[in-house]
């Protein structure tokens, strides 16, 4: 789907009046291509005093091959790809004034589409009230840098636990080369938990999927298709599932990317089982499960009918339900396993005429937030991206006054595309994100709805 504003604000005409008026200023995303640099230049890194992840990380990023730049031996003039910040020596707020210190010289430093991700301390995690205070603060640094600096500018806070092992450090590389890439460039003002856990550097980091056996649900479109092609980019071996009705174009996107196609109804009684005796007999386990598949039947509640509440429930929540329970007990998602399921902004904040739709919705962060505790002394993660407005063609529909308002009305001042979520479905699947678990990750550049 076009983005017709989006295409006149670039023109010389567009652009003139844009600056004129005031009006939303879309600007060019940089996303990911295979074999590109984490970074199109250098990066700035700088730590608080007493910070702990500094050296770390600076020897994470040297050896990936980003060229760091120290605060205290750069020109005023340079300009930078990414600023990284390590936080966590901040302990009481008195001590924030490091942070202005950093960042406020360099606001315009940043190059466009460019990165910026302070690490910290998780507030549960602190050793006093103060500390915890300070750390919490970051997230309203974050936030506001992700809508102040422009440009296609992202800003992230990623807290790191305070007894970091091998896993953890595995997993905050993985999270570095995600969020300081293309991969996620509608991806800003979200905060990433990093835990202790199981998790494997690959190979190859081009290719770090090589070799998982990948379920997408929902896969004949839309996200799905996008799904399917980015795992598979990334060397899955994708089984890509939807609906018997959707069978051509199932087809057609598990031929394109050599996988494999499943025509199966999720609702269906026998569906759970049908699917593990699958994966039982084809490939002895699934490593990455990726509950995509969802619905919408709108109405506000007051005119809703029964069949459109349980039909949206059921496809949307219980299902990826019944299909974890049956994976689960029949262990065929082994130690080093992701299960990844699809939420939504309508989950976090609500809207109207989705009454159903932000039911189910909110229900998916609710199977993280309990399931992930619950699956860590299994090495198994569990996390869940929540979409903004991506252009599909279900947005393609949406009457076109309220369709301009969701893609103008996030920091990127335009819709994102399904490679967007694929992206950050990805990053969350990789075997290097293993102490990645339990998060709820918006892919919908920052909107302004919700938190």
């Amino acid at each position: 789907m076009t983005d017709r504003y989006a295409s006149f604000v670039r023109s010389g005409a567009g652009r003139t009046l844009v600056k004129r008026l005031g009006l939303p200023d879309p600007p060019r995303l940089r996303r990911h291509t295979p074999g590109d640099p984490i970074v199109p230049g250098p990066v700035l890194l700088g730590a608080a005093t007493g910070g702990r992840l500094a050296e770390q990380a600076g020897k994470v990023l040297t050896a990936a091959g980003v060229e760091l730049r120290d605060p205290g031996a750069v020109e005023s003039t340079e300009r930078f790809a990414a600023l990284v910040y390590d936080a966590t020596g901040v302990t009481d707020s008195a001590e924030l004034r490091q942070l202005y210190d950093f960042f406020h010289p360099r606001a315009r430093s940043v190059l466009p589409s460019g990165r910026v991700v302070v690490l910290g301390t998780p507030p549960d995690e602190c050793g006093s009230p103060r500390e915890a205070t300070a750390q919490r603060a970051l997230e309203g640094l974050t936030r506001s840098i992700g809508k102040e600096f422009g440009r296609g500018v992202t800003a992230q806070l990623v807290y790191v636990t305070k007894d970091p092992d091998a896993g953890t450090w595995t997993s905050v590389e993985a999270t570095l080369r995600f969020l300081l890439s293309g991969r996620s460039a509608y991806v800003s003002g979200q905060v990433v938990r990093v835990g202790a856990g199981t998790a494997v550097a690959p190979a190859d980091w081009d290719r770090p999927l090589d070799g998982q056996v990948v379920l997408v649900t929902g896969a004949a479109r839309g996200i799905g298709a996008a799904l399917a092609r980015v795992l598979a980019r990334d060397g899955a071996r994708v089984v890509a599932l939807d609906i018997p009705a959707a069978g051509d174009e199932l087809a057609a996107v598990a031929n394109e990317i050599g996988g494999t196609a499943v025509q199966l109804d999720l609702t269906a009684p026998d569906a759970p089982a049908r699917l593990a005796a699958h994966f039982a007999d084809r490939h002895g386990r699934v490593d990455v499960v990726v509950h995509n598949a969802g619905i919408t039947r709108d109405k506000t509640l007051g005119r809703m009918d029964a069949d459109r509440w349980d039909s949206v429930i059921d496809v949307n929540l219980s299902s990826q339900e019944r299909i974890n329970d049956v994976l689960l007990e029949r262990e065929l998602i082994p130690a080093g396993g992701r299960i990844v399921s699809v939420s939504s902004i309508a989950g976090i904040a609500g809207n109207r005429g989705q009454t159903n739709y932000a039911t189910s919705k909110a229900g998916v962060v609710g199977l993280v937030e309990s399931l992930a505790p619950a699956l860590r002394g299994r090495q198994i993660s569990v996390n869940a991206v929540a979409p903004g407005f991506i252009e599909t063609r279900l947005t393609a529909r949406i009457p076109l006054v309220i369709r301009e308002a969701g893609r103008r009305m996030n920091s990127m001042s335009q819709g994102g595309l399904p490679v967007d979520v694929a992206e950050t479905i990805g990053w969350l699947a990789w075997p290097a994100s293993g102490a990645v678990s339990g998060n709820v990750v918006r892919v919908c550049g920052q909107s302004l709805l919700g938190a």
